[in-house]
């Protein structure tokens, strides 16, 4: 199934086809990709009925959606068969104020450092999951960080149990598995569930 997914950087694709992607309902069309760039009172304070039109409108500014000539993005979309089907957030770990919870925990490094990228968020549309994009997305996003520049790329995904259910709200960070085969290996394990993980690459060039 994975040999008919194409992926582009976010900027490549239309808005239409990141909205369809996000959807109207649920937790991926309520945050739009937004919880790791806000500050935690902010994102509490946060509500009323255009709350998703506001971070909708974010996550457009963001990717640079409909704009190919961009040279900036904040993330990829995944096309299954020409259809949107696909998200992954993958841009310096600097873009994100809330990692620092998770990302530094137990390690001394340089948080101003924007050299090194992060991979925070996958969105699989309804209907499509189960299908294998996820995988791809995670290889695509360490290829990203490279061509882009980046020295190291960084995950922090869920460590899930055999058998144990596991809901998709808890896996928008990605799983263990998915990063694992696109070649990153564990740093740290901040917590039970959560893992660090990262690459990091000798030959980065100077960016594009």
């Amino acid at each position: 199934m994975t040999d008919a997914i194409r992926i582009v950087p976010a900027n490549r694709a239309s808005c239409d086809d990141l909205r369809a992607v996000f959807g109207m309902r649920g937790t991926a069309a309520t945050c739009q990709c937004q919880r790791f760039k806000t500050p935690p009172r902010q994102w509490e304070a946060e509500w009323g009925l255009r709350l998703v039109e506001e971070r909708a409108f974010r996550l457009r500014e963001q990717t640079e959606c409909g704009q190919p000539r961009a040279r900036t993005t904040s993330g990829l979309v995944a096309y299954l068969d020409g259809e949107p089907v696909g998200w992954c957030a993958v841009e310096p770990r600097t873009a994100y104020v809330r990692l620092t919870r998770v990302a530094w925990s137990g390690r001394d490094e340089d948080k101003t450092d924007d050299s090194v990228w992060a991979v925070t968020c996958f969105i699989t549309r309804v209907g499509y999951r189960r299908r294998g994009v996820t995988y791809p997305l995670a290889r695509a996003a360490v290829d990203l960080a490279r061509q882009r520049g980046a020295r190291a790329v960084e995950g922090y995904p869920m460590i899930t149990e055999p058998q144990k259910e596991i809901t998709w709200g808890e896996l928008h960070v990605g799983s263990h598995c998915a990063f694992a085969d696109a070649g990153f290996t564990e740093v740290s394990r901040p917590t039970l569930r959560r893992v660090v993980m990262r690459i990091d690459f000798l030959d980065a060039p100077t960016g594009q």
